[in-house]
């Protein structure tokens, strides 16, 4: 049992790099910084050239600009002389961090809130807006990951040049980097985007997580186009309740941050998201909207086709398009869908959609440990699955159509995460599954017995109030229980490994063990004879969660 191997700071923070750098005085980088509403004060010299921005003083490079930020324990102010050992020309802190900036010898920017500010100084250092490249950005709980490759997949078929940030890898050209949270600093994802243009990047497809809202990680980006997809519990460990978690999203369409909106209008949380919307919004029902009437697209015609299904779009003007998507799974309709319609409000015009659509099959591209096949007969699927919206669709979305078929799902909780999500996940199994096997997901460093006990506990409660038919078991570690549905699969069942995706790592009281769903679902079938499916991505990057 080994942890996984940590990169060295400043090499990771390399990688995001543009390899010309553009130097900027810390004089003209205060003056910029005003005109753009950030108040900003120089203490020193004016004169220092900047050419990047780090956020880690371990990972600070000649001539960045080192933000302190503080923090919970510490002041980033007190790395100062760190920063500036590993060759930072300047500061940027807050008064309260201003006098231990200024022992270090530098320069020293001061501001109100450097969170707040950080991202328009990044953006200025490496010329970033929102001309090159156009960010489309995809939010929601459930979904932005499929929308983004989806998004890219299509913009590749249309010919461009594309990039990619998410969860899974971050993609600059041809050029992958590591993804080590949902969406990096400000500073890197600034980084990134000069680097992308110097690469040729015309578009990217990025994800937007609340996490990366509130904490200003996407503070300065400019998006050409951003896209919504639903909204179900989970986060409430930091957000609190709902409308917390809903006005976190809802900060992504301010008219400042997002010049076109595509919004899924298949529950009230859309409609309110649409309603809410500052930038210019288009408005999407799909295959789950109880009244498609007032929207502004409308999903129609859907029919099986192998695992995925067919549909149609129907927009103003009787215009429509005709697409397909081999993904399991109607919410990957609604996913598909939404991502059509963000590159045609991107600029893309319908008759190169459609002949897109109908030459390259682009919605039909793999996304690693998402509805991800490693058998056919029985049916094993590993996904991402981790809240009970998630889990309920994605069972009923591998449901076979044989009258004897079982669904035999895989689950555990995440530890020190909402904890209010547990039971309501062991229901949901419960009354969509046939067999339910409870295990660990990432505990991190909370006992993992009582988070399967909540989990256990919301099943078993649904069994009795209901009058279900469903076995519940118990069984860890992961792969033994991933083992243990293998072993009762027969052929025309359906075993579904759910909540850890494409994640190669699973953390337990601070210690990362390898621990791959694909790779354990794929071992164990093949063990009782069944024919697998190979897949070269699997274990080719583990992005954290967030």
């Amino acid at each position: 049992m080994t942890a996984s191997p940590a990169p060295d700071a400043r090499e990771a923070e390399r990688a995001f790099r543009p390899r010309a750098a553009r130097a900027t005085s810390v004089g003209d980088l205060a003056a910029a910084a005003a005109e753009r509403g950030v108040r900003c004060d120089v203490a020193g010299t004016a004169s220092a050239r900047v050419t990047g921005v780090c956020m880690d003083s371990r990972a600070a490079l000649p001539g960045d600009l080192y933000a302190a930020v503080p923090g919970a324990n510490r002041h980033g102010a007190d790395f100062s002389a760190q920063a500036a050992a590993a060759g930072a020309t300047a500061i940027l802190t807050d008064a309260g961090g201003l006098d231990r900036a200024r022992s270090a010898g530098l320069p020293v920017l001061v501001v109100d809130s450097v969170r707040d500010a950080v991202g328009e100084l990044a953006a200025l250092v490496y010329g970033t807006d929102d001309a090159a490249p156009r960010l489309f950005g995809v939010t929601g709980t459930n979904g932005k990951t499929t929308t983004t490759y989806f998004i890219r997949s299509l913009l590749r078929a249309l010919g461009e040049t594309t990039g990619l940030i998410g969860t899974i890898e971050i993609v600059a050209g041809d050029t992958r980097i590591p993804s080590v949270l949902t969406t990096p600093e400000a500073p890197q994802l600034h980084a990134l985007l000069a680097r992308m243009r110097e690469s040729g990047v015309g578009a990217a497809a990025m994800e937007v997580s609340s996490h990366s809202i509130d904490y200003r990680r996407v503070a300065g980006l400019r998006f050409a186009v951003s896209g919504f997809t639903n909204l179900t519990q989970d986060h409430l460990d930091l957000h609190g309740g709902m409308d917390e978690y809903f006005h976190a999203k809802a900060r992504l369409f301010e008219a400042g941050r997002s010049r076109r909106a595509v919004v899924t209008v298949d529950d009230a949380w859309g409609r309110r998201m649409a309603a809410a919307s500052g930038a210019e919004t288009w408005t999407l029902a799909t295959a789950d909207a109880p009244d498609e009437g007032s929207a502004d697209w409308r999903v129609r015609g859907i029919g099986a086709d192998g695992l995925g299904h067919r549909f149609e779009l129907h927009g103003p003007d009787g215009a429509i398009l005709r697409a397909r998507t081999g993904l399991p799974g109607l919410f990957n309709v609604s996913n598909a869908a939404l991502a059509v319609l963000m590159v045609h409000a991107g600029g893309a015009g319908l008759g190169d959609l459609q002949a897109a659509l109908d030459a390259a099959d682009p919605l039909t591209v793999s996304v690693p440990g998402r509805m991800q096949v490693v058998c056919e007969r029985p049916a094993g699927i590993v996904d991402f699955a981790h809240n009970p919206d998630a889990l309920e669709r994605a069972i009923d979305a591998v449901r076979g159509a044989h009258p004897d078929a079982r669904v035999i799902v895989v689950f555990g909780a995440t530890g020190q995460r909402d904890a209010t999500k547990r039971p309501v996940m062991g229901a949901v199994a419960a009354r969509r599954a046939d067999v339910v096997i409870v295990t660990d997901d990432d505990p991190h460093d909370e006992e993992p017995a009582g988070i399967r006990a909540a989990v256990l506990r919301g099943a078993a409660d649904a069994i009795a109030a209901e009058g279900l038919s469903s076995t519940v078991v118990e069984e860890h570690p992961r792969a033994r229980a991933i083992a243990a549905a293998a072993a009762i699969a027969r052929p025309e069942d359906t075993v579904l490994v759910a909540g850890r995706g494409h994640e190669v790592w699973q953390e337990v009281r601070g210690v990362n063990l390898p621990l791959d769903d694909r790779v354990e679902l794929r071992d164990a079938l093949a063990a009782r004879g069944f024919a697998t499916i190979a897949d070269p991505s699997d274990s080719a990057a583990g992005g954290a969660r967030e």
